[in-house]
């Protein structure tokens, strides 16, 4: 190849000529070289853009030739030249045909002015279509804010996975805390149950029991099937009246709480070491014992009971009046000395006929025992009528 040479000093500068007869590009200043515009240039490929003339010179320079514009021109081939050319079609040795137009996006409208006054012009349009962007992304999120969520999330990865799952599987120390607090629930339902058994249920069931052993007393009074005498344990002979407690209970014989005294009756100390009088001996202490709170709670305000104040054992043939003597408000449970024919710490001084009353304290305990001492004071057979205690 021969060494670089310069072009024809004469000519016009590719691009910005105009077409003569023939077509083919002429005129122009003197001494600009053809092809050899400056690269940024307006109107050449150098800097991206295209203007107005340049596209005109580029259609004119592979439009139709000549006046009569019949016949396509084709430029001489130059072997020689370091110009841009036309490249010819696929597997020949020169150019040949038209060169094709080259493919471009969609250019704005040319503005007239410099490069300064085009940038701006740029940036205007690229502001519109942001905000119209703008305006679709906030139409779109209005739309998406009125609409359900319809899109699912995007799968997780294995780690991410795992680590959700983690998270939600409950550690050792919260699985035994609920445990720990379902016991306590647990526990506590239980106690509030047993509570309202021991409190409510048992004195239902305690007085409804001790209610229809009354009635069958009476009944059997009156039918003469019971007779005085020796008593089977268990077995009721006898009824209470506290009239300032409004109190009528009966009285079973012995102490046992699953016979007597958790059936809502009043047992009279009958059996060994606490064996005490009948009302009916001349001298001596009848002894009795009954719950203060829970199953019946007969001697639940035996406390609030005064010296005078009468107590009134009736029997099949007889009613025997006592009156309030004397009050012991603590004591131990063995302390079975208040149950002597002259019971100890009673006040009495000599042989007679007494009463005593026992039962637990402080209320719902069985710590300790209360004792209210009385002194026969009336004998009145059932024939003469209800004692004046009973009558008022």
């Amino acid at each position: 190849m021969t060494a670089l040479r310069p072009e024809r000093e004469s000519g016009a500068g590719y691009g910005e000529s105009f077409t003569d007869d023939s077509g083919y590009g002429t005129g122009g200043e003197q001494g600009t070289s053809y092809g050899q515009q400056p690269y940024g240039a307006p109107g050449t490929f150098g800097d991206g853009r295209y203007d107005n003339a340049s596209q005109d010179s580029y259609d004119s320079y592979g439009s139709t030739g000549g006046a009569s514009g019949d016949t396509a021109y084709l430029p001489p081939v130059d072997e020689e030249t370091v110009a841009l050319r036309i490249p010819g079609p696929a597997g020949s040795p020169g150019p040949a045909g038209p060169p094709e137009r080259p493919v471009r996006e969609e250019q704005p409208a040319a503005v007239p002015g410099g490069r300064a006054a085009r940038r701006k012009a740029a940036r205007q349009r690229q502001g519109r279509r942001g905000g119209s962007h703008k305006a679709v992304g906030a139409s779109g999120a209005s739309r998406a804010a009125q609409e359900p969520e319809r899109a699912s999330e995007a799968p997780l990865s294995r780690v991410e996975a795992r680590r959700r799952a983690r998270a939600r599987k409950a550690s050792p120390a919260v699985v035994a805390s609920r445990a720990i607090g379902e016991v306590f629930i647990t526990t506590g339902v239980l106690m509030l149950l047993f509570v309202t058994y021991q409190l409510w249920w048992t004195n239902v069931r305690a007085q409804a029991q001790a209610g229809k052993e009354v009635s069958d007393l009476q009944n059997d009074w009156a039918n003469g099937k019971r007779n005085p005498g020796a008593f089977e344990p268990g077995q009721g002979f006898a009824l209470l009246h506290i009239p300032k407690l409004d109190v009528v209970v009966p009285i079973a014989e012995g102490i046992s709480s699953e016979k007597v005294l958790d059936r809502g009756m009043v047992g009279h100390y009958a059996e060994g070491a606490l064996k005490t009088a009948m009302p009916d001996a001349k001298t001596g202490n009848f002894g009795l014992a009954g719950h203060r709170n829970t199953h019946g709670e007969p001697f639940r305000y035996i406390n609030r009971l005064e010296p005078g104040d009468p107590i009134v054992v009736e029997t099949q043939d007889t009613y025997y009046v006592y009156k309030m003597a004397s009050i012991l408000p603590v004591t131990s449970p063995s302390n079975i000395s208040v149950l002597d024919p002259i019971p100890r710490g009673s006040g009495f001084k000599e042989p007679g006929r007494y009463i005593t009353l026992t039962t637990c304290t402080p209320e719902f305990t069985s710590k300790y025992r209360m004792i209210v001492w009385g002194k026969m004071d009336e004998e009145r057979p059932r024939s003469k009528g209800k004692p004046d205690a009973l009558v008022s």
